[in-house]
């Protein structure tokens, strides 16, 4: 009888054990694939490259061509942690209408990145990143002429700041007459530079402290594979086939303040404080990271570099290119 009772508990606890580790492993695989998920959503929320014709138009130079390249390097990304880090180059040129079509001061920006999860809901996400950035235009110039204007052809231009952000969004569901759905994604940070370098010609004209506020609405398709190449869900009644998921439309929004003293402007004065940016983006059936890109915005402090003076109402056309969603899965 006490061996058979003996046998019972042993196996009792046995079980028990094993239950116990199964349902550890299935929440740590579960902790992986959001770790893994949330990766995937930093590189999406990064900034977007573009080239543009004609660049800024309404911009008081005249440019033949603009451009913006720029990635994320994950560097750190552990599928075991809800911490990442990224580092995030960032290198703008514009082309000038000039007779030798001369770029001048490129901007250099050098960011590295820190991420951290806060949540554990993928579809309705929330992280904190702080970044801490070099901006440069590798000139050695003074930046001051000797009648007292800027120098916007050999000037040096630096500086180095801070930004903290939070940023958080949700997904909807796929509509299943469709196969469409969409993502709202929300950052809002603080960018701080006076704890670090920066060129004097700065001080009392340049916006030290902003608030920023970033919106991005998104639209996706699922399509599924038909001989002949991918269909819309809404034009074939096929199940069973494999999909695709891509991103077809960006709406992004960018609004930026300087909330720091200027030396001859007040705190109510938008004309000089005031960043603005709205873009549409839209991915052709055939392109893949890709967008056709028009934007429309307003510089009350033209961030490119030493021209941080200039103050202008723009529009650009052109592409654009990031990491958007594009995934291929089998059935």
């Amino acid at each position: 009888m006490k061996k058979v009772l003996l046998i019972s508990i042993f196996s009792l606890l046995s079980f028990t054990g094993l239950a116990q580790k199964g349902n550890i492993d299935s929440l740590i695989e579960k902790k992986q694939q959001l770790n893994l998920g949330y990766i995937s959503l930093y590189k999406e929320n990064s900034e977007m490259s573009y080239t543009s014709p004609g660049g800024e138009i309404g911009a008081p130079s005249g440019y033949v061509i603009n451009g913006k390249l720029t990635t994320s390097y994950m560097l750190f990304a552990p599928r075991s942690l809800p911490i990442a880090f990224s580092f995030n180059p960032d290198f703008t040129a514009r082309v000038r209408t000039d007779k030798s079509a001369g770029v001048r001061t490129p901007s250099f920006r050098l960011t590295g990145t820190f991420y951290v999860r806060l949540n554990d809901d993928i579809k309705r996400y929330k992280y904190a990143q702080l970044s801490f950035t070099h901006h440069s235009n590798g000139q050695d110039g003074d930046a001051i002429l000797t009648d007292g204007s800027i120098n916007t052809k050999t000037g040096n231009f630096n500086t180095n700041y801070l930004t903290a952000a939070y940023r958080f969004g949700y997904f909807t569901s796929a509509k299943s007459a469709t196969g469409i759905y969409y993502s709202y994604n929300h950052k809002v940070g603080l960018e701080w530079h006076k704890w670090f370098n920066f060129e004097p010609a700065l001080i009392g004209d340049y916006g030290f402290t902003r608030l920023n506020y970033d919106f991005s609405y998104r639209i996706y398709q699922i399509y599924h594979g038909q001989r002949g190449g991918w269909k819309k869900i809404s034009q074939t009644n096929a199940t069973g086939k494999n999909t695709l998921e891509k991103e077809t439309w960006r709406f992004n929004g960018q609004f930026s303040y300087a909330v720091n003293k200027y030396a001859n402007q007040d705190f109510f004065t938008p004309k000089r404080r005031l960043n603005v940016e709205g873009s549409a983006n839209y991915s052709l059936p055939f392109m893949q990271n890709v967008f056709v890109m028009a934007s429309f915005g307003y510089y009350g402090e033209d961030p490119y570099n030493i021209y941080f003076k200039d103050k202008y109402a723009f529009m650009r056309f052109g592409i654009s290119s990031t990491f958007s969603r594009y995934k291929v899965r089998e059935h």
